[in-house]
């Protein structure tokens, strides 16, 4: 049987978070920003300042990315997600401030995942490897933060039906934990 995707939109609301459960596939259309770490210990040294942020966070979906220059006629290079626990010491601060959804991949720290249950925010992973075809969901490109950073420049992208799988949703439940327990069940 196969399993329908779920279509999302940005700026993520509470109600469309309650509805999300790990596992669930989704397609997020709307704007997203990219940003790495670099981007986010700038960012959080901002709320710690009590500066304004480079783009209103409440809502906001940050993808976990670096993407390759564009080829010519293209909008924007490779851009394959990156190692989400990079982002961990900071993603809280940003969770608690209105971040409503992270998309990366690898699992979270026990942190993180405690501050989505308390604010209210996802985590979902995208397919690495595949960051020329991910690519191909992103509509629009322009860098609006840190240009400094180069390819770890805060970008804001317009994407549409962009694949990724809940990894943790705000009810606790972990995907890849429970991958992990049934591969050892699987494997006695």
């Amino acid at each position: 049987m196969e399993k329908m995707y779920k279509k999302i939109t940005t700026p993520l609301t509470d109600e469309a978070i309650r509805d999300l459960k790990a596992g669930d596939l989704v397609y997020i259309s709307g704007f997203i920003y990219t940003a790495r770490d670099a981007a986010h210990k700038r960012l959080v040294e901002l709320l710690k300042e009590s500066k304004e942020l480079p783009f209103d966070i409440k809502g906001a979906v940050i993808y976990y990315v670096g993407p390759t220059p564009p080829k010519p006629s293209r909008i924007i290079g490779s851009a394959g997600p990156t190692t989400s626990s990079r982002m961990d010491a900071y993603a809280p601060l940003l969770i608690e401030k209105g971040l409503k959804g992270m998309i990366g991949k690898g699992g979270r720290s026990p942190m993180v995942k405690e501050s989505m249950v308390k604010y209210g925010a996802v985590y979902f992973i995208a397919t690495g490897g595949a960051g020329a075809l991910l690519s191909k969901h992103i509509k629009s490109s322009e860098v609006i933060a840190y240009e400094d950073l180069g390819p770890e420049a805060i970008r804001k992208l317009y994407v549409e039906d962009f694949p990724a799988i809940v990894a943790n949703d705000i009810y606790g439940n972990d995907l890849i934990e429970e991958g992990k327990k049934r591969y050892k069940i699987s494997s006695l």
